[in-house]
């Protein structure tokens, strides 16, 4: 049987005897949409009289392509300069229609050609979400033309911390260079527009209600001291600079978010909610009275009325709210569909209150957790989840019902760049680990781990022929 090594792994694949010789196996193959297959579904059939790709849609006829030519690779030369490539047939659907990845260009600004780059691995792994955190305390990283301070002082910072941070650290040591930078409206477009032709969608965050460091310093009336000055917050960790909850503010975040409607495209639009102290709603007379008004007993819960607010833009416009698992607390909208991070069991909750859930638990598809012994890796936030623990990940949580189970939407894997300060070091981290978890966001049939490592060894040179740097197997 010649070498076929495809990732993910189709969930159908034959090999047959014999081949079909001809001198340009791409070139020749017959392409078609048709009607007898699901819209996620594509079949590959190789005889020795040609090659023919089928699919129940455009999208789907893209993965097509993708399988087949990591399939074609395995072709050996033939008389005449033609090549002989095996005959197969392969029949296929991704298991979750959210397959996706985020990357946070807020800590650390990424070039737009990276990011490009970025989208050829996805496509390369069959993946159709790239979730862009775009704004955080560190910095804001989307051009917005009513408020221009948010990227003429909230996408830089005077300098970064040195080394790991620890918690309830207060004094840092830090670099003494200023960094940021971020993307405007037209190379932002191009990033929308060279996704969509890979079928992959590019869902944009704006982190709030905390998170939101970098646009009070922008603008320091949306804080809840806007007597006082902030800067671009240089250390990690959590700020309890969020915004206040002023009309104004609502009305400056609903701004904020038309014009980011505008630049994309997608149903659907993450607005965080994660990590969102309450100590200055609790200490602010204005948050008080917000707060005595809507008959709330607890400043934590001004959160979720704030979300409901600024959402109002996202169902003006027919798209869906997303947030981090703990806008499940914050009484969010019965449609926002929620992000399990903390955990699995917190896709659990989310699932068994109704909410259509993306898994991206922190234990296992976290990418910015360390890969092997953390004295000889690169500096990461913490954690272990090695390539086997990735390729062990178990999407949907064993504990829910078939009915639960069905709001399980699909999964994600995440890039934090705190420590990845550029392009080399996030494909350090992201591969090959995002080729294992590729496997089970599209349901590839679970195999040895032996099996998953002899086709991802020649799917390294795939990866190395984007220009994207990887972490060598051990």
């Amino acid at each position: 049987m010649p070498d076929i090594a495809i990732v993910p792994a189709p969930h159908e694949l034959t090999v047959d005897e014999g081949r079909w010789i001809t001198a340009d196996p791409i070139a020749g193959a017959v392409r078609d949409v048709v009607e007898n297959l699901d819209a996620t579904e594509y079949r590959i059939d190789i005889s020795t009289d040609g090659a023919r790709l089928t699919a129940g849609s455009e999208d789907a006829l893209r993965h097509a392509e993708t399988t087949y030519a990591q399939l074609v690779e395995a072709a050996e030369p033939a008389e005449h300069g033609k090549v002989a490539v095996p005959l197969a047939h392969v029949a296929d659907a991704p298991r979750f229609g959210w397959r996706g990845m985020m990357l946070d260009v807020a800590r650390h600004f990424m070039p737009k050609e990276f990011v490009l780059r970025v989208i050829d691995v996805l496509a390369l792994h069959r993946l159709n979400v790239l979730h862009f955190h775009l704004t955080d305390d560190q910095g804001w990283r989307v051009e917005i033309e009513a408020y221009p301070k948010l990227t003429e002082v909230g996408a830089w910072r005077e300098h970064t911390m040195v080394g790991k941070m620890s918690h309830g650290q207060t004094d840092f040591e830090y670099d003494g260079i200023r960094h940021g930078g971020f993307y405007t409206k037209d190379e932002l477009w191009e990033i929308v527009a060279y996704a969509a032709e890979r079928g992959i969608t590019v869902v944009p965050e704006i982190d709030l209600p905390g998170h939101m460091q970098a646009a009070i310093t922008a603008y320091p009336e949306l804080g809840n001291h806007p007597d006082q000055q902030l800067s671009v917050r240089p250390y990690w960790g959590i700020s309890d600079d969020v915004l206040n909850v002023n009309d104004a503010t609502v009305e400056f975040v609903k701004t904020v978010l038309r014009e980011v409607l505008e630049i994309f495209p997608s149903p659907y639009v993450h607005l965080g909610g994660d990590e969102c102290p309450s100590v200055q709603w609790a200490e602010s007379e204005v948050a008080q009275k917000r707060q005595a008004e809507l008959g709330l007993d607890e400043p934590g819960q001004l959160q979720g009325w704030f979300t409901a607010q600024v959402a109002e833009v996202l169902a003006e416009q027919g798209r869906r709210l997303v947030g981090w698992d703990e806008m499940v607390e914050t009484d969010c909208p019965k449609d926002a569909v929620i992000m399990a991070w903390r955990s699995a069991q917190r896709g659990e909750v989310a699932a068994k209150a109704g909410h259509e859930v993306v898994m991206a638990p922190c234990e296992s598809v976290y990418f910015d957790y360390y890969q092997g012994d953390p004295a000889t890796e690169p500096l990461a936030i913490g954690g272990d989840i090695p390539l086997r623990k990735v390729y062990d990940f178990e999407v949907i949580p064993a504990a829910l019902s078939a009915a639960e189970q069905a709001l399980i939407v699909g999964t994600q894997c995440q890039i934090w760049t705190e420590y990845m300060e550029g392009p080399e070091q996030v494909g350090y981290m992201l591969l090959p680990r995002l080729s294992a978890f590729a496997e089970r966001a599209w349901g590839s049939p679970k195999t040895s781990y032996d099996e998953f490592l002899a086709r991802l060894r020649p799917h390294l040179k795939r990866i190395e022929n984007l220009g994207v740097n990887y972490r060598p197997l051990d």
